[in-house]
């Protein structure tokens, strides 16, 4: 008994000097300048996906081609695809006109067009920069039609080599590629008001 008292003791020590846990989410980035101007229909972000790789609550950082690191201790707040899908609706509500975005979980008026998004890589690599790769789909009216489809390709520097300077990168990033579907939606509508068709500009 006399054995076990000491061995208890130094056990339970070592669980008191586990590091803490930080929780982050991504924050919503407003608009540099005025808005972009109507859209033809209201629009809501249907679904954010991301890969597996990045689909966990544990913060990742590439490190090489094949390599990652997984934080235990510093996490997400929430689901990344969850947590995307919001924070891009918000970004884009900020940039479009009042009552053209329907936020997720709100019910949508009949014939909303739908935005899905799907990534193929949204983390901070060993460059020391935030990458975001994807596409953006935009579904039209209560159809499963695809009526707009970009691929999408955004880099960003990370303020800090730390979690928080990582969550503020990628949060500028949501920011940035709300940016363009706002802007790509507003010069679609214009061109299609003016019976002009025209792909828009690569960004």
């Amino acid at each position: 008994m006399r054995r076990i008292a000491p061995l208890l003791a130094l056990l339970l020590a070592s669980c008191g000097s586990s590091p803490p846990t930080h929780y982050f989410m991504l924050a919503v980035v407003p608009q540099a300048h005025e808005e972009y101007g109507a859209i033809s229909t209201p629009i809501m972000v249907a679904s954010v996906n991301v890969p597996p790789s990045l689909d966990r609550r544990s913060m990742v950082r590439r490190t090489g081609v094949n390599t990652v690191v997984v934080s235990e201790q510093d996490r997400w707040a929430a689901p990344l695809g969850a947590m995307i899908q919001r924070v891009l609706a918000q970004d884009l509500a900020m940039r479009l006109p009042t009552g053209q975005v329907v936020l997720p979980e709100s019910p949508p008026p009949p014939h909303t067009n739908r935005i899905v998004v799907s990534l193929a890589q949204f983390e901070p690599t060993s460059h020391g920069n935030v990458v975001l790769n994807g596409s953006w789909s935009l579904l039209a009216g209560d159809q499963e039609k695809t009526a707009l489809y970009r691929n999408i390709a955004l880099e960003t520097g990370l303020p800090s080599t730390d979690a928080k300077g990582q969550a503020l990168a990628m949060s500028r990033l949501v920011g940035q590629l709300a940016s363009h579907i706002a802007e790509t939606l507003a010069t679609t509508t214009r061109l299609g008001q003016s019976g002009t068709s025209r792909k828009s500009a690569k960004r």
